[in-house]
């Protein structure tokens, strides 16, 4: 595998290690400070958020938009 994927993928797995420990952290203060509406808590990962990590690791393992789209048109209904 190549070497910069992998430090790419260990990137994204600490980021949300972070987002998850800071997640569980503030629902569990939540729940503390005032149970009856812990679980309506809306919550921000804020810098901890994976989410612009999502699909950089273009390589030839990753399906591309147009043969999903032809996959599902050959499918009979």
């Amino acid at each position: 595998m190549d070497q910069e994927k992998r430090e790419f993928r260990k990137l994204k797995r600490e980021v949300k290690a972070a987002g998850n420990r800071k997640r569980r952290r503030t629902l569990q203060r939540a729940l503390q400070d005032d149970p009856e509406t812990a679980a309506d808590v809306e919550f921000d990962y804020g810098r901890n958020s994976s989410a612009s990590l999502n699909g950089n690791d273009n390589d030839s393992t990753r399906r591309k938009e147009s043969d999903e789209e032809d996959r599902t048109e050959e499918k009979p209904s």
